[in-house]
């Protein structure tokens, strides 16, 4: 595929992949590839490369014969990748505080450890420091097969994980959290610290699921507003 090629493809894919996250398609929504080529000017070919990729990362679902649709939201599956978010990130935690250098966490707590005025209130900017948070926990250990199989749940529960960050007060808690976390690692209290991370990851796992089955009502209330003005 040429340059020029690959950007097209990139540009659907990014396009298609926030219409998604925004409940713009909603779970269950079919389309074509000739109805995402018309709505953005491209050829189907960058299309289809970039429909595969979505699929290939869980959002999408090829129908023999009629296209493409949404993939519904498995919050069974969400579950199960939060529980293995919490086995690599409470390792990491024992880790750092049993033989790990608690100063490569200093970068984390010039972010997270600051007045309460300096904090961030845009919630895919907080979002995008929270990542790098519970990312950063892992790169500390120096293991970078942990790092990279936290990466790959990472991008999996994007969808719904950016929701937490929509509130004012769950962004506060965040910078609350985050901070009480990097203290006690910062002490090596690895039962503390443990409790504290796993508390704050199950928190932010119920708020972003009662976000998003709240979100996903919307939606559906919308597209049958639409349907029926039509």
């Amino acid at each position: 595929m040429t340059k020029q090629a690959n950007a097209r493809a990139e540009q659907v894919y990014q396009a298609v992949k926030q219409s998604i996250f925004n409940f713009e398609l909603i779970p269950g929504d079919r389309f074509t590839e000739q109805e995402i080529a018309e709505r953005h000017g491209v050829s189907r070919t960058p299309v289809r490369d970039a429909l595969y990729r979505l699929e290939r990362e869980g959002y999408l679902q090829v129908a023999f014969r009629s296209g493409w649709n949404v993939r519904p939201l498995d919050f069974k599956r969400f579950g199960e990748l939060y529980d293995l978010r919490i086995v690599l990130e409470l390792a990491a935690v024992t880790r750092l505080c049993e033989a790990g250098d608690v100063a490569k966490l200093d970068a984390l707590r010039e972010i997270w450890c600051v007045p309460v005025t300096e904090r961030l209130e845009e919630g895919s900017a907080v979002h995008a420091l929270d990542e790098a948070f519970h990312q950063g926990l892992i790169i500390a250990t120096g293991n970078m097969e942990m790092a990279r199989v936290h990466r790959e749940v990472t991008e999996k529960i994007r969808i719904i994980r950016r929701l937490d960050f929509t509130a004012e007060k769950r962004i506060q808690a965040t910078y609350d959290e985050h901070g009480h976390i990097l203290d006690l690692l910062r002490r090596r209290k690895a039962t503390e610290a443990s409790i504290a991370l796993k508390g704050h990851i199950e928190a932010s796992k119920a708020e972003v699921q009662k976000i998003t089955l709240h979100m996903l009502h919307e939606a559906r209330e919308r597209a049958l507003e639409e349907l029926a003005e039509s």
